[in-house]
């Protein structure tokens, strides 16, 4: 059986937190192939403005060029309005076949994963890996959804950060790889 692991969020902008959750996935959990997968439009930040959809993916296709095991999804932007986990799990896994997936989140939103679209559903379909923040301890994973703590590599940055860090002129050299930290220059991306 094929392992997966989906990883969706608003990759606005995608950096290099995202690409060590990813890496870590690979080792630590065996999945053959990391799916990313930017969202139309996060069902917990439905408010928030996202830099248009054709940026989030050039950035992050830039970011993984290379990866032999990373490729981007966009099904999530072409379906448009807010992106629900259990739809892009059902859809992969018809798309794929017979395939095991692991759904990389954040640690922020393992206590909140009953309250997710057809929750119960979803626990059934996937499992789920998180990273803890560093300095934060990993918590237990509600029931009946299957949590897997991966260890990773501390690295404590946010997109947000990394927007903010832009907009003051500050450099993000060393947070995102260059080409796509390029690519948000050139375009006048949160500025």
């Amino acid at each position: 059986m094929k392992r997966i692991a989906l990883f969706g969020g608003s990759f606005d902008p995608v950096h290099n937190g995202h690409l060590l959750v990813a890496r870590a996935a690979c080792e630590e959990l065996g999945v053959e192939q990391i799916v990313f997968v930017p969202a139309s439009q996060s069902p917990f930040k439905p408010d928030r403005l996202l830099a248009a959809s054709e940026h989030r993916l050039a950035m992050l296709r830039l970011s993984l060029a290379g990866w032999t095991n990373g490729v981007v999804d966009d099904r999530e932007l072409r379906r448009g309005g807010i992106s629900y986990t259990v739809d892009t799990v059902r859809e992969l896994i018809a798309a794929k076949g017979a395939t095991e997936c692991v759904c990389l989140i954040g640690a922020d939103h393992v206590p909140y994963l009953p309250s997710w679209r057809e929750a119960l559903v979803l626990a059934e379909l996937a499992s789920f890996a998180a990273v803890p923040r560093p300095g934060e301890a990993p918590l237990e994973g509600p029931a009946p959804f299957r949590v897997t703590w991966l260890k990773g590599v501390p690295f404590g940055v946010s997109s947000s950060e990394i927007r903010a860090r832009i907009g003051s002129g500050l450099p993000v050299d060393l947070l995102m790889n260059t080409a796509a930290a390029d690519y948000a220059h050139r375009n006048r991306l949160y500025l």
